[in-house]
């Protein structure tokens, strides 16, 4: 299996981010409308409870398949990933019934005269997971072939049919209340699945470049000598999916706190959710991507568990340069959120949802998040090559170091937010960032320390972008203080004009004082231009 990797750069991923942008900010704007016809509760049960379990059931599933089936192992063939891959479907099975049932019996529930239909939707949302996974073989094989245009459109098409269905039905039948929901999250996963086959099996009748020739070559079989599996893939795998439960719980840790241990009522989880979807956007529209695209670039150009001076030079010197760039990019964008999320978040809450956002302690939450937002972007990209290139047996010695890390996680979780509530949470994840940002980091580090190379050295910023973000911070303080947020809109969009001047300073600093990384953008981006 041959594959073009080299101009598979992060400069690329700016195409794909334009388009997941045009689909998400239709997402956002209407869900933006579906608040105002449903209640807290409502919004706290679907966009909390329900959902945790679609994602928990989807992370568990194929989380460790996607991670090992996309590493580049030569001795793999196409047939042995296929069937490693189907495993995930009665893996899929089986935790859609069992966190069906734990979910449906043993969680709190609604009042069922006041919000009925709790375990119908419950059911949906497991099965919704279990139509999805259907796809990941030929997901899988779209990222191999480095389709990546095709995920965004289909992720994003999908969302939007979920979005629009959804506005459709909470207008017209709002009598219903979970059912919409619920209907709506079994046809956004049904069309995603269906556009997947689809494409396929036009792909398959039209073109001689994938790796199969039919569509029964999608499906498993038996390999030589009766054998369905790789050993070495599958023990991977196995590695990965132990690391899978760790990192879900890590990564949704507020999430199962607040639902087992019933912290907060169902309003206050809907109220959170909104802040923590305002304050994940630029993760998921920026960050996700660029995670995904480098994730693939590092696995397919560097040999797991090769240390820095075996691998090939050409490839070593492209990936750390890649590499220096997306720390480089990924902090400067956390830096910004950073600066201004803390004196605008205020002004976005009321804009979007009004008292109900900006009063109490919704901006405090959101400006917290603003920080969680800098730890993300670096724990994402350090961890992408960290996975990459760790061999077997350091994935399980980091697995050991993940359950130190979800233990930590869960009880600063608890203490934190004995005394400061919700953003306690917030705190404990970036206290956990943190730590695994620190691991990442000294992986990195060790990597190629017996190399010529230096990524981490050159992803610092100059010392005058700093400097800069620093009186940006101080300004535009005082400018909230001033002007924002009671006195008219007038005194708004002077408070936004300072904020959009300082962005521009910002702007023209690390154009002129980060030569380098300039310089490498500039150059994949004419690289580009030319094979175009």
């Amino acid at each position: 299996m041959v594959l073009q990797v080299r101009s598979f750069s992060f400069i690329r991923r700016a195409i794909i981010v334009l388009f997941q942008l045009v689909f998400r900010v239709l997402t956002f704007v209407l869900n933006a409308f579906v608040l105002r016809f449903i209640s807290q509760d409502v919004l706290g049960i679907v966009n909390w409870l329900l959902t945790l379990l679609y994602t928990t059931v989807l992370f568990i599933s194929r989380e460790a398949f996607r991670r090992a089936c996309l590493s580049k192992t030569s001795e793999v063939k196409w047939k042995e990933t296929v069937n490693i891959l189907w495993l995930s479907v009665p893996i899929c099975a089986v935790f859609s019934c069992l966190l069906g049932f734990i979910w449906t019996f043993y969680l709190d529930q609604p009042d069922s005269a006041v919000i009925p239909h709790y375990p119908l939707a419950v059911a949906a949302f497991a099965l919704s997971a279990l139509i999805e996974m259907m796809a990941e073989p030929l997901y899988i094989m779209a990222q191999i072939m480095l389709y990546v245009r095709l995920k965004v459109v289909i992720e994003g098409v999908a969302l939007a049919l979920r979005c629009v269905l959804t506005v459709a039905l909470v207008t017209f039948t709002p009598h219903l209340g979970l059912i919409n929901f619920a209907v709506a999250q079994i046809s956004f996963t049904a069309a995603y699945c269906v556009m997947y086959y689809v494409y396929f099996i036009y792909l398959l009748s039209t073109s001689e470049e994938l790796p199969v020739r039919s569509f029964t070559d999608i499906l498993p079989s038996f390999l030589d000598k009766g054998v369905m599996f790789n050993r070495g893939l599958m023990q991977l795998t196995w590695s990965f999916f132990k690391q899978s439960f760790l990192k879900q719980l890590l990564t949704e840790g507020e999430r199962f706190v607040m639902t087992f241990f019933n912290v907060l009522s169902f309003g206050d989880q809907g109220v959170y959710d909104v802040i923590n979807n305002l304050g994940s956007l630029v993760a998921r529209f920026v960050f996700l991507p660029l995670e995904d695209a480098s994730y693939l670039f590092f696995s397919q150009s560097l040999k797991r568990g090769k240390p820095a001076c075996e691998q090939d030079e050409s490839n070593l010197a492209l990936c750390t340069s890649v590499l220096e760039a997306l720390l480089k990019v990924v902090t400067l964008i956390g830096l910004t959120f950073l600066t201004f999320g803390f004196s605008y978040s205020y002004l976005l809450l009321d804009i979007y949802g009004g008292t109900t956002l900006s009063g109490g302690n919704g901006p405090l939450l959101l400006r917290w998040y603003c920080a969680y937002v800098l730890l993300l972007a670096l724990n994402g990209i350090s961890e992408c090559f960290t996975f990459a290139t760790m061999s077997q047996t350091e994935v399980d010695r980091y697995n050991h170091k993940m359950l130190i890390f979800s233990v930590v996680f869960l009880f600063s979780s608890w203490f934190f937010t004995q005394f400061l509530g919700s953003v306690g949470f917030i705190l404990a994840n970036c206290l956990n960032m943190s730590a695994r940002i620190t691991h990442s980091l000294i992986y990195t580090w060790k990597y190629f320390k017996q190399s010529q190379s230096d990524p981490l050295r050159g992803a610092a910023i100059s010392p005058l972008v700093l400097g800069l973000f620093a009186i940006t911070f101080i300004v535009t303080f005082f400018s909230e203080k001033l002007l924002c947020c009671t006195i008219g809109w007038v005194y708004r969009l002077l408070h936004i004009a300072i904020g959009a001047i300082c962005l521009l300073c910002i702007i023209l600093a690390i154009y002129f004082k980060e030569n380098k990384f300039i310089n490498f953008v500039e150059t994949q981006y004419r690289l580009k231009y030319k094979q175009h």
